[in-house]
């Protein structure tokens, strides 16, 4: 199909026919043999494709993308490739403002999106060719983010400014997000973001169980009864705050059968119960509607009518709160209220029940949300639930459990009974010796 020749000079040249019939040659000027036969099993593919009028494959678009200029040109002069654009070269800057433009998400999704771009922004530079940006350039970038400690408005997280681990794979998932979607609307043939590993968003380190105790403290720090149903609502129902609490209304409390219905704003796109949920009203938390509800002003409708969008800045006062509570301010202030509400739940409920309840799956929940407490660790090493444990390990044991069910009331139907409803034989004996023959085949 093609062929390779060498002249007296050591200058290597490819040899082949077009469609046409015509004898067409790519000089390839001195290099390693070794060199020229690579490119030669190229040149083929791509005469193999046009005859057989096939998309040339991934890999070999990604080479003919990355090649200089000037040896780019000989291919176009060869009839193999297609001129590259010189004017009205679509950029990153272009690319990105489509995205976003195009994006049908939330604010804060939204506001969540332009960090990643703009980080993309800050590495490439707006104005950078699209077919400009090489796989290599993407790990370069990958490598510029997990070091950066500069150009941020806030101090991060962690101690040396970095961005976390998890932080960095989700603006890597949404680079990848972002190439795939050019590569799917024809700017690119292929994007250079394939192959570069995201990693994990799980980042254990920032979780936090608030138990009972920590968060009675910081209910008695509130300010006001509001504050009270927030943090009550996001510990003890596991609400998302604060975009479950906007729409919140009283009409939402089903006092009789201790339902509180839920409108998830931001799983609603996933449809069905992912729009709507109801979730159990705990003891606790209906003391504190119920206060809420008898204290609420006349003609109140929404249970804390103060969150809603910017009016207030929910984050800065629960953080003044707990530390008037004295107690230190936790990570993810409001998502781990949710969590430990889960956890917790999980340990008493199955976790089919639990995350229909607060509308997640249960591998969502086990990867984001229930936390591994040092409680059931100390409990197995102190042997705790085991009959021959000591009574102090027991009693640890049984004090992690819920409260013991109450007295009946209403003793058990006796034999009589039965007999006299016809639920049991009345000329039934009881049997004074129990059989130790064994069950045959049959």
């Amino acid at each position: 199909m093609a062929s390779l020749t060498t002249n007296d000079t050591g200058s290597r040249r490819i040899l082949f026919s077009d469609a046409d019939g015509y004898r067409q040659a790519i000089y390839l000027g001195r290099m390693p043999k070794k060199n020229a036969e690579q490119i030669l099993r190229r040149v083929e593919e791509i005469i193999a494709g046009r005859i057989a009028g096939t998309a040339p494959s991934p890999d070999l678009a990604a080479w003919v993308r990355d090649l200089p200029d000037q040896f780019h040109q000989k291919l176009v002069k060869a009839g193999l490739a297609e001129p590259r654009e010189t004017n009205n070269q679509i950029t990153l800057g272009g690319l990105l403002d489509e995205f976003l433009a195009r994006a049908t998400v939330k604010k804060s999704t939204h506001v969540n999106y332009k960090q990643s771009t703009d980080s993309l922004r800050a590495f490439f530079g707006n104005d950078t060719p699209l077919t400009a940006i090489t796989p290599k350039r993407c790990d370069e970038w990958r490598q510029f983010i997990a070091r950066d400690t500069e150009g941020t408005t806030k101090k991060r997280g962690t101690k040396d400014n970095r961005l976390s681990p998890a932080t960095q794979s989700k603006r890597i998932k949404m680079a990848k997000s972002v190439f795939s979607r050019a590569v799917r609307w024809g700017m690119i043939p292929v994007s250079p973001f394939d192959g570069v590993k995201a990693g994990s968003q799980v980042n254990p380190h920032r979780a936090f169980f608030v138990t009972r105790e920590a968060i009675e403290l910081v209910l008695e720090a509130c300010p006001d009864l509001e504050w009270r149903l927030v943090i009550g609502m996001a510990r003890y129902a596991g609400l998302r705050c604060p975009s479950e609490l906007v729409e919140m209304t009283w009409a939402d409390v089903d006092w009789d059968r201790g339902i509180l219905t839920v409108r998830a704003t931001k799983t609603e796109h996933h449809g069905g119960n992912h729009a709507v949920r109801h979730v159990p009203i705990c003891p606790r938390l209906r003391s504190l509607l119920d206060e809420g509800f008898h204290r609420a002003a006349d003609g109140q409708r929404r249970v804390a009518p103060r969150v809603q969008g910017d009016k207030i800045n929910l984050r800065t006062t629960f953080q003044r709160i707990i530390e008037r509570a004295g107690l230190k301010p936790w990570p993810r202030l409001f998502q781990n209220l949710r969590s430990s509400c889960e956890t917790e739940w999980c340990e008493q409920y199955p976790i089919a029940s639990v995350t229909r309840w607060l509308g997640n799956s249960p591998t969502v929940a086990l990867k984001h949300y229930i936390q591994a407490r040092d409680v059931h660790f100390e409990a197995v090493v102190a042997g705790a639930g085991r009959r021959d444990a000591p009574d102090d390990a027991r009693a640890t044991h049984l004090a992690t459990q819920q409260a013991a069910a109450p007295n009946r009331t209403v003793s058990p139907r006796s034999l009589e009974d039965h007999v006299a409803k016809g639920l049991a034989r009345g000329d039934a004996t009881t049997c004074e010796m129990v059989r130790e023959t064994k069950v045959g085949p049959v």
